[in-house]
């Protein structure tokens, strides 16, 4: 077990998650009274945080850093940047002000829309056929030990179930054109002989009482 996890923390550069759970855009309280306080920028060296523009130029001028966007009120970052420090295969990419960018974390639908053929992993938001995450907390999310067995244990379960269906559909079905057929046949008068019919006609005449006071009957 420990082993298991010691392999996911591995799987992705220390920097990631504290990444994904940081909040952007506030007010930096170390140049509040500067226009340029606005905490946008995130160093991958020193993972403290959001930062401004003039605590990068002050404290981390050698470091490694990332400036993040907004879009429609989610964070974004370019891919330009991003890929040069992370492998970003699998997530969907979007083009927002001329500029290619991926979504730090997952943005959920209500529902697909109609006619989605594919959907993140994770959180079912609608992608082009050729992705598997909207956003690089689904990649983390979807890519796990955990998520990868219920995937697969689900994708098992869903065949069998499928099978069994269609066949006793198909049972179904046939049993009941069985019998729909044997009550045509058993309900479909035979057609009489000739001389069955001139039995017949000759039988009919005056109507006989029978004993014992039984009901009368008509040949």
């Amino acid at each position: 077990m420990g082993g298991g996890w010691m392999e996911e923390e591995k799987r992705w550069p220390p920097w990631l998650k504290p990444l994904l759970s940081t909040r952007f855009f506030v007010q930096c309280k170390v140049h509040a009274e500067s226009h340029k306080s606005e905490c946008n920028m995130y160093c991958l060296d020193c993972m403290n945080g959001a930062l401004c523009s003039l605590c990068l130029a002050s404290y981390h001028r050698d470091h490694r850093a990332i400036q993040i966007r907004r879009s429609s009120y989610h964070d974004v970052i370019r891919v330009s940047e991003i890929q040069k420090v992370l492998d970003i295969t699998g997530v969907q990419t979007y083009i927002i002000n001329s500029a290619r960018v991926v979504f730090l974390n997952e943005r959920p639908q209500p529902r697909p829309g109609k006619g989605v053929t594919n959907t993140c992993e994770v959180c079912e938001r609608s992608l082009l056929d050729s992705f598997r995450f909207c956003s690089l907390g689904c990649k983390i999310a979807g890519t796990s030990n955990g998520h990868e067995k219920k995937r697969k244990k689900k994708k098992n379960w869903d065949k069998p179930m499928t099978a069994a269906s269609d066949s006793d559909e198909s049972y179904t079905s046939t049993s009941r054109g069985s019998e729909k057929s044997s009550v045509v046949q058993s309900f479909t008068p035979s057609t009489p002989t000739a001389a069955g019919f001139r039995s017949a006609k000759r039988r009919k005449g005056i109507p006989r009482r029978a004993p014992f006071g039984s009901l009368t009957l008509e040949f």
